[in-house]
């Protein structure tokens, strides 16, 4: 498939057809990779994993890390 290039504010860009999209579960705002390899230019899907809180907390170590938090006692209709 032959696709021009277009100007886009100042870059170049191009438009990625739809049945590539729908072949590739792309949709609006996902993560894409390009990387270039001789003469090609390669588009892959970004492939993001799910974190949970606890796993980015791990390996957290900012200034705002509170050594003496604790769970305290439920107040009013709190449930822990």
């Amino acid at each position: 498939m032959e696709i021009r290039l277009q100007k886009w504010g100042n870059s170049l860009g191009i438009r990625i057809p739809s049945s590539i999209l729908k072949t590739l579960n792309l949709k609006q705002g996902d993560k894409i990779i390009i990387n270039t390899e001789e003469e090609k230019i390669i588009i892959t899907k970004s492939k993001n994993p799910k974190i949970s809180l606890a796993e980015r907390f791990k390996n957290y170590h900012g200034k705002n890390l509170s050594k003496s938090f604790t769970w305290d006692e439920n107040q009013g209709r709190e449930i822990w």
